[in-house]
């Protein structure tokens, strides 16, 4: 059986497609604190949303990732 050329990191095309999901969600979630008039307000929800993804980052579990996902 041949060995596979890709290297160990590669993503599944699962992994590929949720990956996408998430930056989408991500992209989707900072436009809206753009909508946000006040510049305090804005500042921590940017804040949160980017210490919830970093804190969130190495989530596998599909359900968790999903959860995400799937309320947009």
């Amino acid at each position: 059986m041949a060995a596979s050329r890709l290297p160990p990191a590669t993503l599944t095309l699962k992994q590929f497609l949720r990956r996408q999901q998430v930056l989408l969600l991500y992209r989707r979630i900072l436009q809206a604190i753009r909508q946000v008039p006040n510049d305090s307000d804005r500042k921590y929800l940017k804040d949160w949303a980017r210490e919830e993804f970093k804190r969130n980052k190495s989530a596998t579990e599909e359900v968790r990732t999903r959860s995400w996902t799937l309320s947009g």
